[in-house]
């Protein structure tokens, strides 16, 4: 006889585990499977796990604002602080510089956004900047260029106009952990875990998600299924027959991130994240005495979209790109003969929002579209699935009456209606991976 739950959740990274802990806390009777050997194992392992309050949304920054309060107090979110063997994470709230850049319309739009949430942030001028970052650079190289374009390097006649550095932001330094702490807390409230256990089925009965099958062709039964499987979930979607019917859809896009050694006269104390699209990249302290290095995504850069299953895990030329757009700014920066860092997938919808939603198979639902920027809004997106699944499960339209959430923190609301996978493609969002 196959064993029972009251939900399924495909997928045990970071989205995945945080509904588990909200349904627990619900009394759902809660089982998570992933085809690794533990929780956040997989590409939410490879996270650049930045916390910042903007987006180019309101709904977004709003989220994202209310995120910083989760990691700011995580043993209360996580309800105990000795939830885990292994210790907490520690969230180093040190703050996001982002460059003024005509492409960003010099952060106008994103400062009225905080000033609309109340987000607390500093205007720096470039003096202040440098005084900030004594190793920065505060010249303009806009265009974003490749290594070998013959104006790669060379100054533009204007310089920088200047920066802003959101307070409510940093970074965590072990996305994995993360992960465990919120799976220990699930676990606590009454989730089981199963890895090394791969997904071949989604089944149906009278029109409905009956249960899945597994590899090794166990069966597991359950009314609720979720599609958390981030770079998978667009195959997992296409096994319960539900994409053909979604307006946004995902794919997973290969991405580096490169670690090299910090430069003389940055302090990794007091460093600070970095993002900034004069040169197409962001930048945050790493263990280990190093810097972290991602790319945003400009338009010069190829987009690579690949399967899952079957994608180069090695360094290319891109991650020598990266550093040396990094050079640009931090002129002592080297670039190490030994590539070190990060190679690994997002989970990316058309818009570079995520859907977080119901599908048109009954009692099958979608966390999906989230690698890249979602990382810092886990615990907030765990509580709204768990909130649309009951909702749902209880007769509320999703479509026709998306559920408002409520963000305690800045007490504000946000409709789940804005993550629909029926939404057309936001005209709004910048496309990259700042959301």
């Amino acid at each position: 006889m196959a064993k029972s739950y009251d939900a399924i959740i495909i997928g045990a990274g970071i989205i995945g585990c945080a509904t588990s802990l909200a349904l627990g806390r619900k009394s759902w009777k809660v089982l998570n499977l992933d085809r690794l050997p533990t929780a956040g194992y997989g590409s939410t392992s490879g996270s650049c796990a930045i916390i910042r309050p903007y987006y180019s949304t309101l709904d977004g920054s709003a989220m994202a604002y209310e995120s910083h309060y989760y990691w700011k107090n995580w043993a209360d979110y996580l309800g105990a602080a000795d939830i885990d063997e292994r210790g907490l994470i520690e969230y180093h709230n040190v703050g996001a510089m982002v460059m003024k850049t005509e492409l960003n319309d010099y952060l106008r739009p994103t400062m009225a956004l905080m000033d609309e949430l109340d987000s607390p942030y500093s205007e720096f001028t470039p003096q202040e900047l440098r005084q900030k970052l004594p190793v920065w650079n505060t010249e303009s190289f806009y265009p974003v260029k490749l290594p070998d374009d013959p104006q790669f390097g060379i100054a533009n006649d204007e310089p920088l106009p200047g920066a802003v550095l959101f307070h409510a932001a940093g970074y965590v330094s072990d996305p994995q952990l993360a992960t465990h702490n919120i799976m220990r807390a699930a676990e606590r409230a009454g989730g089981q875990f199963k890895y090394n256990a791969e997904v071949v089925e989604i089944r149906r009965a009278d029109g409905c998600v009956a249960g899945i099958t597994l590899a090794d062709g166990e069966r597991i039964d359950a009314p609720v299924v979720l599609n958390a499987a981030g770079p998978h979930s667009s195959k997992i979607n296409r096994m319960a027959d539900v994409e053909k019917y979604m307006k946004v859809k995902t794919r997973a896009l290969r991405q580096e991130v490169a670690h090299v050694p910090l430069p003389d006269g940055y302090v990794r104390e007091t460093g600070c994240v970095t993002s900034d699209s004069d040169i197409g990249v962001y930048t945050r302290p790493e263990q280990g005495d190093s810097l972290l290095i991602g790319s945003e995504d400009p338009p010069v850069d190829k987009h690579e979209w690949v399967d899952p299953d079957d994608y180069n895990r090695n360094f290319t030329e891109q991650w020598r790109t990266q550093v040396l757009r990094v050079c640009q700014r931090v002129p002592n920066l080297g670039v190490p003969s030994k590539m070190s860092g990060v190679v690994d997938l997002y989970d990316v919808t058309d818009d570079w929002i995520p859907i977080y939603d119901h599908s048109d198979l009954n009692g099958f639902y979608l966390a999906i579209g989230t690698s890249g920027n979602q990382f810092k809004n886990a615990p907030i997106a765990g509580e709204m699935m768990a909130d649309i699944i009951e909702a749902t499960q209880n007769g509320n339209d999703q479509d026709a009456t998306p559920i408002d959430f409520h963000l305690k923190h800045i007490d504000r609301k946000v409709s789940s209606g804005f993550y629909s996978r029926l939404r057309e493609i936001n005209q709004n969002s910048s496309f990259s991976v700042l959301g």
